[in-house]
């Protein structure tokens, strides 16, 4: 079988695991559950938890111990488990364990997924920067067939979606056992530090001044990340509560509107290499923050209908914001650091972003939402939440473009290929 196209099943498989929950699980807790918002955001800080735990020490496993490939399935399969267990769970609190248990599991295959398909294409000499994206981009597909097939199943406020969740999980487990293998660099000398041992050697990185400044500017735009996945869709089926939207398109197909953000993915994911090597990842960040400030400005002024282009014009512009951010970072960890330590160098990234940036965003945002924008009777401002979101971006893009300092340097892009 063709090795790109191999690859390609695996980033689809990656990301549908994920789609079919993530950007419905709002509905599934408000309307078939009843559960507070507060709860709710702590529901999503289990992602930030996960990440903050999880990339970086399997990095490191994989950097040391166990190849790549293997350890990316375990860890698939045993996530089905929890993801299957679900549907039963009746109270918030155990929730919110059993789900942290699936994201321990799936939030560090995102970056382990990356670091097994550039193992496997630089040592099959291809060019990663111009061959991954499109590889990638089927993990967009993924999650958006993924909505897809939970919305039009009848299943975007039910169980039901775990379900389908596990089964794509086991699925994908399996088949990275039959991926080429990706073993451990054997590059520790006999005489190294127990800290070159241990595979910490990454967190060296935050001891350069520009490196600092990267994660720490991919923690506060981390805490943006997840926001709309996390109340877009309940956003945009509470329009249902105003008689004159009740009958809608958009409220009674508010997954498939959410997923035109991922079908935007699709086409700006291509656009990456171009980007990348023509402005560098110094600027192709701050286009990704102004398109964040687009896209929760424009939810603040749409509606289902006479603002209903503001709606699909956000959902448009989150190509832009969530991939040149996303992939150029993980581009550019790939093109400074060395070989060594990337897998755990890319889990740093994940770590601060779904990590720190997410646990960050979900609990203030959560806090935040109902506190200032949730009347007693329950009902939410979101004209107010997303102008909030937006003012936030601003002011992280504004002191990005003072404070980070990064030459351009197109020759560093190309040597990606080995």
């Amino acid at each position: 079988m063709n090795l790109k196209f191999r690859l390609t099943m695996l980033s689809f498989l990656q990301f549908f695991v994920w789609g079919a929950w993530l950007i419905t699980v709002g509905n599934y807790w408000f309307g078939t559950k009843q559960w507070s918002g507060a709860e709710f955001g702590a529901i999503f800080s289990t992602l930030g938890i996960a990440s903050l735990i999880m990339p970086a020490l399997v990095g490191i496993i994989a950097d040391r111990w166990i190849n790549a490939e293997k350890l990316y399935g375990i860890l698939h399969i045993v996530g089905a488990a929890f993801l299957a267990y679900i549907p039963s769970v009746e109270d918030p609190a155990t929730f919110w364990w059993v789900i942290l248990g699936a994201m321990l599991c799936y939030m560090p295959t995102i970056s382990l997924s990356n670091s097994v398909s550039y193992s496997i294409l630089k040592n099959n000499n291809y060019d990663v920067v111009k061959v991954f994206p499109p590889i990638r981009v089927w993990g967009t597909i993924g999650f958006i067939v993924a909505m897809w097939f939970t919305n039009l199943t009848g299943n975007k406020s039910s169980g039901n979606m775990f379900y389908i969740s596990a089964v794509a999980a086991v699925i994908l487990g399996l088949y990275a056992f039959t991926l080429p293998k990706c073993p451990p660099p054997k590059m520790i000398s006999e005489n190294a530090s127990w800290i070159e041992k241990l595979g910490l050697n990454a967190f060296k990185l935050f001891g350069s001044t520009k490196m600092f400044l990267f994660f720490l500017f991919s923690m506060f735009l981390g805490a943006a990340l997840q926001l709309t996945n996390m109340y877009g869709d309940v956003f945009l089926s509470e329009f249902a509560r105003m008689p004159e939207y009740t009958d809608s398109f958009v409220v009674k197909y508010s997954t498939i509107i959410m997923s035109i953000s991922q079908i935007s993915e699709t086409v700006f994911i291509l656009a990456i290499p171009f980007f990348l090597k023509r402005f560098g990842i110094k600027n192709v960040m701050l286009i990704s923050m102004l398109a964040w400030v687009l896209r929760f400005g424009l939810f603040a002024y749409g509606d289902p209908v006479g603002g209903l282009w503001m709606i699909i014009l956000s959902c448009i512009v989150y190509g832009m914001a969530f991939d040149f951010f996303n992939i150029s970072g993980s581009l550019f960890i790939e093109t400074t650091t060395d070989a060594k330590i990337r897998s755990s160098a890319q889990g740093l990234f994940m770590m601060v972003t779904n990590g720190v940036g997410a646990v960050l965003g979900a609990l203030i945002s959560g806090w935040l939402i109902q506190k200032y924008y949730t009347s007693v009777e329950g009902n939410r401002d979101w004209h107010g939440i997303w102008q909030a979101f937006a003012i936030y971006v601003a002011v992280v893009m504004v002191l990005f473009f003072f404070f980070f300092k990064h030459k351009h340097d197109p020759k560093a892009l190309n040597n990606v290929q080995h």
